[in-house]
């Protein structure tokens, strides 16, 4: 599958930034949507903006952040899109699949090593407690904890000051210690919530 036309002049340019930052794009756009179809498209509607933007992008600056704001907005208006649209189906779970020249490039994504898989780092109950966190700590934590971006990155990623990514970093923290509080006992950290939030 070819996500890029090879004849724009800035292509070269774009797409191994972008390659470079794919892995890390497709498993936070799979952790917001928790749905692999979603994740996809999300990962295409970004990569066709960032793409047709790549022009105002300022060379040496930090691509990183600048991709993943990019990622930030597209799912929060789509997100805000399909809180208005009719409940979907998911067409994997009916008799049937749809097979399209561009499955096997979404597989080969699945098989890169991106050093860890969502389903092997996060047990059923913690992605409960990250998905019932309000949206806005919700991208905070996942960008900054599970992506490793720095805030300033984060920052630029949400379009807002590093003040208010430490903030919602510590209340989605927070939310996320106390939710998962009897968990946490269950696995051996009894009497010491602070290593929850570490």
């Amino acid at each position: 599958m070819r996500l890029f036309d090879d004849k724009k002049s800035h292509a070269s340019e774009f797409i191994p930034l972008f390659e470079e930052q794919l892995n890390g794009l497709y498993s936070t756009a799979l952790r917001m949507t928790r749905n692999q179809l979603d994740a996809e498209d999300l990962i295409q509607e970004t990569a066709m903006r960032a793409f047709r933007y790549f022009g105002k992008f300022d060379k040496g600056t930090n691509f990183k952040a600048w991709i993943y704001r990019i990622l930030t907005n597209n799912y929060i208006n789509s997100y805000r899109k399909n809180k208005k649209a009719p409940t979907s189906v998911d067409i994997e779970t009916v008799s049937f699949k749809l097979e399209d020249d561009g499955s096997s490039y979404w597989k080969e994504l699945d098989d890169r090593d991106s050093g860890y898989s969502y389903h092997e780092v996060f047990d059923d109950e913690i992605s409960r407690a990250i998905d019932k966190l309000p949206d806005e700590y919700k991208i905070v934590v996942l960008l900054s904890d599970v992506e490793e971006l720095s805030y300033k990155e984060v920052a630029v990623a949400i379009d807002h000051p590093i003040g208010t990514v430490m903030s919602r970093l510590h209340r989605g923290r927070k939310m996320l210690q106390k939710s998962l509080s009897k968990y946490a006992q269950n696995k051996g950290f009894k009497g010491n919530q602070d290593k929850i939030s570490e």
